[in-house]
């Protein structure tokens, strides 16, 4: 009785820290429901759970969503469990961190065997989730509810699995994985093979097999056609995805840690930390590999179709991993069990990264919970859009608004709730993995070529060309729209 009270009584505890952890990592990143990717995410939800939602241009995100059961599975979970979509996603937002987190402490248990490195190895995952990732435009975890939070606490539960040496148990999280975030679900996979290799276990064949089937899955056919200019366009719009146009800094952010895990692996392999080397060897042959891929993917313009693919996107787990074993080699080596140090260590840690994002998002509230009333004139105009319009009614607004000062990339799709004309700066991913969008894209953003100078004969126009008789403008509004609201920084407008 007394053996297993114990295990209880630590289980709980372990939990009780993991959950405090990522209690202390939410409040650092904050939380920002429509922001970026959401744009899609959030609006396909909306659209599954009210379909009189978006009758025009919805292609812009449901085409999209074809590789994924996201946007299926989130809108059963509302209406199976009844809570509203804006409470299930922060929940699941919060339980995606609490997974990454708990799986990390599961892997920085076998690579550590002090408690406080595993422990300062979790609060540095924490910490850093936020961490922008090289030149890829992601950070190791979104702000917002999305598949590759989730994908990311799978591939990591499937690693501390394999650890464990049950590999079997890690194919099915995988899988789950690839139903939820097919590409990154690939590189996780790609990332247990090399694991399971390092830890010299035999891996079963249909391991490969299912990756391999994996990459064919998504619909890909489009990369063996002829690129459009309109595609090309799109493409061009996105520096990231270009590895000539990537700074020096940039390249140094790709490269350096594999060069850190290199050396990780040849100290630990020298002082007989065998599962720590076996760690880092694992990482440092998947960069490397994933390295070689991207390069021979991304560069012969011959293989211009394979960019949207974005396969250097393997960084976000070296970044995880790398964030992982600095956390615990600095408990192990620095932080030990002095209070005063590890006080030190979070408070520089949390207090960085909360400055930061806090500065990122000044103008507006940096948690934005379904409770919160929000100061930002652009979110009250989505706000009152969503409530006063009719579910039908279909937007113009300036195609570059995600960027303008004081939006901060929230979504008027997923905000709103109602149908736009395409933008010229996030729809440009969506149509980068969907080509047969670029067309009537680029026909948009032409038709609003000149926005800032728009009168009204600009906007019946648009009007006739495409049925838009709504629009958000600056205020004072041009003359003769018919403005039903405005906040002193915009009006909503209908278009006579």
């Amino acid at each position: 009785m007394g053996i297993p009270s114990l295990r209880l009584k630590h289980s709980v505890l372990e939990s009780l820290t993991v959950l405090l952890f990522t209690t202390l990592g939410f409040l650092v990143m904050g939380y920002h429901p429509g922001l970026e990717d959401d744009g899609v995410y959030l609006s396909a939800v909306k659209a599954n759970l009210n379909p009189a939602l978006f009758p025009h241009d919805s292609e812009f995100f449901r085409v999209q969503m074809q590789a994924t059961c996201f946007a299926d599975w989130m809108a059963h979970f509302v209406q199976w469990t009844g809570i509203p979509l804006a409470w299930a996603e922060l929940l699941w937002q919060f339980a995606s961190l609490y997974f990454i987190l708990w799986a990390s402490k599961r892997i920085a248990a076998r690579i550590f065997a002090e408690k406080h490195a595993q422990w300062a190895a979790v609060a540095m995952v924490a910490a850093m989730l936020t961490l922008p990732v090289a030149g890829t435009a992601l950070t190791i975890a979104d702000q917002h509810l999305h598949p590759r939070n989730m994908t990311t606490a799978l591939i990591l539960l499937a690693v501390s699995r394999i650890f464990e040496g049950k590999l079997r148990h890690a194919i099915p999280l995988l899988v789950l994985a690839f139903l939820l975030h097919p590409i990154m679900a690939v590189l996780g996979a790609s990332f247990c093979v090399f694991f399971a290799l390092s830890m010299k276990n035999a891996v079963p064949s249909r391991v490969p097999a299912w990756q391999n089937a994996a990459m064919a899955a998504p619909p890909l056919w489009w990369i063996f056609d002829p690129p459009s200019p309109s595609w090309r366009k799109a493409l061009d719009a996105k520096d990231y995805l270009h590895l000539g146009r990537w700074a020096w800094y940039e390249w140094l952010g790709a490269l350096a840690p594999l060069l850190l895990f290199w050396l990780l692996w040849r100290v630990a392999r020298r002082h007989a930390a065998t599962q720590l080397a076996q760690f880092a060897l694992a990482v440092l042959a998947y960069g490397v590999f994933q390295q070689i891929v991207a390069v021979f993917l991304l560069t012969p313009e011959s293989l211009i179709r394979f960019t949207s693919l974005q396969p250097m996107r393997y960084l976000q787990l070296v970044y995880l991993f790398m964030a992982l074993t600095a956390g615990g080699l600095l408990g192990q080596f620095l932080l030990k069990s002095n209070a005063w140090r590890w006080a030190i260590y979070l408070l520089m840690l949390n207090g960085g990264m909360f400055l930061v994002q806090w500065a990122n998002f000044d103008e507006g509230t940096h948690l934005e919970m379904p409770w919160t009333v929000n100061a930002n004139p652009w979110l009250q105009t989505f706000d009152w859009i969503r409530t006063n319009t009719p579910a039908d009614a279909y937007f113009a607004l300036d195609p570059r608004y995600l960027a303008a000062p004081g939006e901060g990339f929230r979504s008027f799709r997923a905000l709103a709730e109602r149908s736009q004309l395409a933008d010229a700066i996030k729809d440009t991913s969506v149509v980068t993995q969907v080509p047969s969008l670029a067309s009537e894209w680029d026909q948009q953003q032409q038709a609003m070529d000149g926005w800032a100078d728009f009168a009204l004969a600009d906007f019946q126009r648009l009007n006739r060309t495409f049925g838009v008789s709504w629009a958000v403008v600056s205020d004072p509004a041009p003359a003769g729209l018919v403005c039903l609201w405005h906040n002193g920084k915009l009006s909503v407008c209908r278009i006579p």
